[in-house]
């Protein structure tokens, strides 16, 4: 009897698949490692020991402030253990403007007010104006659309130091982010965040002063259990790509 030739083609396709391997492998690089472990379909959250604000609102992608802002907590920004967070806008009903009467503004009044708002205006930029430095040197194993744009990885050897990139306070130092390993969060001022991951050992702690360049980690192992550093700049909660604000 006569084999079918495309009895035979299907054969050979399927016991080459079989030895050689059909399945394709994405690249890794491709896959977003650092993604957020509350994502938007999570509505509330309640407060576990060693969270803060601040590691809420960077799990979330919301920021601090917004939680702040949506659950009426104010500066220093304390939670207590078992509170439950808003992670969302809560809705308000429009309420009804009341009209008042227009008051008269002397000369003198308006010339206060202007030199005010100048001096509000000039201390925000001082304030957003910061000088940043490489938290290490070494070569970049995972750019800002590699890891999802979430930060970048920077390889250096385990234990070599970490050094904070510019000047703030501890607001975060834990364990309690999935992906991150070793995880500090420094506040530079009300806009900008920055983030060092996956640290073999940290040598500042939640609350404490650190000044540009001081050493505050030692390198550890990532995601794919190479020695680098997992570096994030947020701005108001949203990652920013790091390379445009360190030197070159």
């Amino acid at each position: 009897m006569p084999i079918d030739p495309l009895k035979w083609l299907l054969v050979l396709i399927l016991s080459t698949c079989l030895t050689a391997g059909c399945t394709q492998k994405k690249d890794p690089g491709s896959v977003p490692l650092y993604s957020k472990d509350l994502i938007n379909n999570s509505k509330y959250y309640k407060v576990k020991q060693g969270d803060t604000l601040y590691s809420i609102g960077f799990r979330s992608g919301h920021g601090y402030k917004y939680l702040a802002e949506w659950n009426n907590i104010r500066s220093p920004y304390k939670i207590r253990v078992g509170e439950t967070i808003k992670l969302f806008k809560p809705w308000k009903s429009p309420s009804k403007k009341i009209k008042t009467p227009k008051r008269k503004i002397s000369t003198q009044n308006r010339k206060k007010l202007s030199s005010k708002r100048s001096n509000i205006s000039k201390d925000n930029k001082n304030v957003l104006k910061l000088s940043w430095q490489w938290p290490i040197r070494g070569k970049i194993l995972r750019n800002f659309s590699q890891t999802g744009k979430k930060g970048i990885d920077i390889y250096g050897k385990s234990g070599l130091r970490v050094k904070s990139a510019a000047g703030g306070k501890v607001v975060y130092s834990g364990q309690g982010l999935i992906g991150y390993g070793n995880l500090l969060i420094i506040k530079h001022n009300e806009s900008y965040l920055s983030a060092y991951a996956n640290n073999r050992r940290l040598l500042v702690k939640e609350g404490q002063q650190v000044k540009k360049g001081q050493a505050i980690a030692e390198v550890g192992r990532g995601i794919d259990n190479k020695t680098s550093l997992h570096f994030e700049i947020r701005k108001n909660g949203k990652p920013v790509n790091p390379i445009r604000y360190l030197p070159k």
